[in-house]
This record gives C-alpha cells, structure tokens and sequence, in this order.
C-alpha cells in the first residue's frame, strides 16, 4: 500500500504541534489485522503525551503518533483471519502504544472485537475507552456489588459518562461530580445523585463503598469518602504533576484495603465484546461532545483540555 495520513507531531508542546503527516501504510503480521480508521476518540493521557509531561516514559524519539482507540472496518485479514474477515466492523484499542490517529491501523486479533451494530463509528468510539475502563475498574478492580454506593468522579467526561452507566448496568447506586451546567447531563445518563464539584466540599458527600476517580487531583482527600472496606480506583494521574501523582498513589498500597488502585488498560476481544453487547442492548448509550475532522485534532485537545466536556471529542477520519 501507498503512505498513509497520521496525526503526528515532531517535538512536545502545545496543541499547535500537532500536524497531518504522512508515513507508510503499516504492515500486518500474520497474528495482525488491517483496519482502515473510521473514527477515533481524544482522550486525555494522549493531552499529557503530547504536552511532554510523561518524557521520562515516552523518551524524546519523534515524530510520535497519537490515538489509542479506533472503530473501523476491517482492510486485510489474512488466511488465518480467526473469525475476522474483510469488510467487517470492528474496534478497539492499542493497548500501551499509540497510532490510531491514522487511515490504518494494523492490530493483534485479541485487540479487536465486532463493533456494536445499532452504532455509527462516531457514536462506537465515544463508548470504547470509557466502557473498558469503566468494567474493569469497577468489577475487576474495586468488586462493586448491586447495591453498593458509587462516586464516580468527573462524571460528565469521556470516562466518566459511561462509568456513570457502567454502574448502574452492575447495580449501584450512582453519584457523581461533574460541573454544575452538566448535573443534569449526568442524571439523565442514570446517576441517582449528582453535585458541582466546583461548590459542594467533599464532606457534605457522604461515605462511599466505591470510588471511580477521573480527576487524578486530591486523591488522598477524595480517598477520605471511602466507608469501611470503601475500595477505590484512579484511573489518570494529576495533569498538573502526572508522574508525582503517580508515586503518591502507588504510596498509598501501604494502606491496606483503603488504597487507590491503579491499571493499565490493555482490552483484550472478551471485554470489547462485553461492552459491544452493553451496546447494543442500549444500557450505555453514545456520549458524543464534539465531532473534528482529522486536520481538526489540536482544535478537540483545545477542547479537551478546557474542561467542561460532555462525553467524548472524536474525530472522524472516514
């Protein structure tokens, strides 16, 4: 195949550096899968990638490439497809590399799974990330049973709005942080009580059995809220200080059952599809804030990082 558009950018900085590059049509192994991009979501380690603040993990090899999530269709499957053939919609994610901000992609067959059906690639992708993350960190992480008090923290956001979900689809009874113009967004999304993380102190919030924190600031104060046995997750480090909030966290495993658990996410195709037939079944429904073209992505990290997001800034490439 001939090069291919990708969103690159040659040195850390500001949402200028990003630019439409070209580079080579990537090569499939035989365990790999091609998919032709259709839509891929911002997310906000990919701000803190592009800023530089995680130099001393990512190293200074540039041009670097951006995007970790994609729905597509299916270019090239090879003989040995296991189950996946050309022409089929699939998503999913790149694990801990990025590239996806591109027409191809070439990815492992357990990193894909079939998209949900009912759904445009805009609408699907708002949904990837934030599913993913949502039922690992809240069922394999934290154990959250039906029943159980949840805070999920930044529950307007492109995590957050479907974790919100997430949680009432296990049974909890859902509270959520979010900014005041979006309290509403937040309870029609199913949270049973929603405050402006902006004027309600942190002790007028009650105690928690779980907590799901999109934030990655005051941690050790949010870890407060957690009632005996209380189990929390953190799933982004502190923007302001990643790499510090990092070791705070990791800290904080001296503290027994009260510590704040961490993950990396890596989906594997059982999980995708879970969160395809969720989909599907319409009990997490499409979150989508913003829709840029694929010239348009310094515009969506503008976006991103002003804050007040409702879902997810996608970009479509198809």
């Amino acid at each position: 195949m001939s090069d291919m558009r990708a969103v690159l950018f040659d040195r850390y900085g500001p949402p200028e550096v990003l630019y439409v590059g070209t580079r080579p049509t990537p090569s499939r192994t035989p365990e790999q899968i091609l998919v032709r991009v259709h839509a891929v979501g911002v997310n906000g380690g990919e701000l803190l990638d592009r800023a530089g603040k995680l130099r001393l993990v990512t190293g200074r090899r540039f041009p670097r490439a951006t995007g970790i999530d994609f729905v597509g269709e299916v270019a090239e499957a090879g003989a040995t497809g296991g189950g996946v053939r050309e022409g089929d919609r699939v998503w999913g994610l790149l694990g801990r590399r990025t590239g996806s901000m591109a027409e191809y992609v070439a990815v492992d067959r357990h990193q894909v799974a079939p998209a949900p059906g009912n759904l445009t690639a805009v609408q699907a992708v708002s949904l990837l990330a934030g599913g993913t993350t949502a039922v690992t960190a809240l069922r394999e992480k934290a154990g959250l049973k039906p029943g159980e008090r949840l805070l999920v923290r930044g529950g307007s956001g492109g995590v957050g709005s479907v974790a919100v979900q997430v949680g009432k689809v296990f049974g909890a009874r859902v509270g959520a942080l979010a900014g005041g113009r979006n309290l509403d967004f937040v309870r029609g999304l199913g949270a049973d009580e929603a405050w402006d993380h902006r004027t309600t102190p942190l002790s007028a919030l009650g105690r928690f059995d779980v907590i799901m924190d999109t934030a990655g600031t005051r941690l050790r104060d949010v870890r407060r809220l957690l009632a005996p046995g209380g189990r929390m997750v953190a799933i982004a480090p502190d923007p302001a200080e990643p790499l510090a909030g990092l070791a705070a966290v990791l800290a904080s495993t001296v503290h027994g059952s009260g510590r704040i658990r961490v993950f990396s996410g890596n989906p594997r195709s059982d999980l995708l599809t879970e969160v395809t037939r969720y989909a599907e079944h319409g009990d997490i429904v499409p979150v989508v804030d913003t829709v840029h073209p694929l010239d348009g992505v310094a515009d969506a990290h503008r976006a991103l990082a002003a804050g007040g997001v409702r879902g997810k800034h996608v970009v479509r490439i198809v």
